[in-house]
């Protein structure tokens, strides 16, 4: 049982350097999501606009 925890402690330990990989998929994300919505932001605003019409004209 003891060297099943030492394995656990470990495999931990060795997880706690990896925050700078997180915080740059994070900002990645973050960048991507920036792009994508500035590019298609007009187009699907417009799709809202006209499918909220339809629906109000009835």
């Amino acid at each position: 049982m003891s060297q099943l925890s030492g394995l656990a402690r470990r495999a931990l330990r060795d997880e706690s350097g990896d925050v700078p990989g997180w915080v740059l998929i994070t900002i990645m994300t973050a960048g991507l999501v920036i792009i994508i919505w500035g590019l298609a932001g007009p187009a699907l605003s417009n799709v809202f606009e006209q499918a909220i019409s339809r629906v109000t004209s009835f």
